[in-house]
């Protein structure tokens, strides 16, 4: 079943209904638990939805990532335990959410698209990312394995480090700077490829250029919509009092900001080069076709005269009469007849060299 006909599956629930709109899946959820303090670090791979239960006013910080969203009964578990909203459990269960934050009593909700490169790093991978922020543990939820969070991990595995040190909101912040990090990474595959494409247009190799622009130009604008939202929720969390977000951890969130406003202002710069090296493309196709225009008027132009000549003298008149074409009656009437041709002929080339349209 594809997604749209997933999605008209809500039609008529009442809004919190819990109904996964992905992509169909029947493999087992996979829930990753890492749980640490200054002091402390513990990592549990492929938990159990009883051990995520007991992630819950600890004297840690918990982050527990669940990759996989087709099981309801266990989101339903963990939703019931951690009191989250049935609204927010419904958009966390509906991919393809515009990225944003939403804040509540005990949690803040953020959505945000995750980008990565595929492993032959021709194509950009799209996927949305669910975080719960609470005050003891960070929950998240994507739909496929796969993301950008390993360098997270890793800093969390390793001692005397801020992160260590910090609570669930310095844990948020290294989520959503990871992923901006890998938006610079996909910019710079696209700039690449922009580039690679430019060069072909200028030397004439333009082979399936078209198609490789508007695929550019695609992937362009999906990077667009996710960064637009996802700079009005680095906003919100910068310039307002979010719950469970600590003054300490603000500065953080506003170089964030930052980055988010360079990744926008080279959205921009891509998506305008990408108009203009299709512009240029129309113009030197255009140009090409007006050359062979020209080539084939030059042509035409030439052949006018020699046509009209040789339908004159091929007319069947008879040549009996002296006023009915003496000339086929004349000795050198055939030489002469090119003759003219070739005269004609020499002065339009020269009269086109001289207007310098040759």
């Amino acid at each position: 079943m594809s997604r749209k006909s997933r999605r008209k599956s809500k039609v008529g629930l009442p809004p919190g209904s819990m109904v996964y709109t992905g992509s169909k899946r029947t493999d087992k959820i996979d829930i990753q638990i890492i749980n640490y303090k200054e002091d402390f670090y513990e990592k549990i791979d492929h938990a159990t939805v009883e051990q995520v239960l007991l992630f819950k006013d600890t004297q840690t910080v918990s982050w527990i990532n669940i990759i996989g969203l087709h099981d309801i009964n266990l989101m339903e578990k963990i939703a019931e335990h951690y009191n989250i909203h049935p609204l927010v459990v419904e958009d966390i269960l509906s991919p393809g959410q515009r990225p944003k934050i939403e804040i509540f009593d005990d949690f803040v909700f953020i959505v945000v698209n995750m980008l990565r490169m595929s492993d032959d790093r021709k194509q950009i991978l799209s996927e949305q990312v669910s975080i719960i922020l609470r005050n003891d543990v960070v929950i998240t939820f994507q739909e496929i394995p796969g993301d950008v969070f390993d360098p997270v991990r890793e800093r969390i595995r390793l001692a005397r480090v801020r992160i260590r040190k910090s609570g669930t909101d310095y844990l948020m912040y290294a989520l959503l700077d990871v992923i901006v990090d890998n938006y610079f990474l996909a910019l710079e595959e696209l700039g690449n490829d922009l580039e690679s494409v430019e060069e072909q247009v200028l030397n004439g190799h333009d082979a399936e250029v078209i198609q490789k622009l508007f695929y550019l130009k695609r992937q362009i604008i999906e990077i667009r919509k996710s960064v637009w939202p996802l700079r009005e929720t680095v906003t919100v969390i910068h310039r307002q009092e979010v719950p469970h977000v600590r003054k300490s951890t603000e500065r953080y969130i506003a170089d964030l900001y930052d980055h988010i406003v360079q990744i926008i202002e080279t959205v921009e710069n891509y998506r305008e080069s990408t108009g203009s090296v299709l512009d240029t493309h129309f113009s030197i196709v255009s140009n090409r076709m007006n050359e062979v225009m020209k080539v084939l008027t030059i042509i035409s132009t030439i052949f006018i005269p020699l046509s009209f000549l040789a339908g004159v003298y091929g007319m069947n008149f008879d040549t009996s009469q002296p006023m009915n074409l003496p000339e086929l009656g004349y000795q050198y009437g055939y030489l002469t007849f090119w003759g003219v041709c070739v005269v004609l002929v020499i002065g339009l080339l020269f009269y086109f060299r001289n207007k310098r349209w040759l």
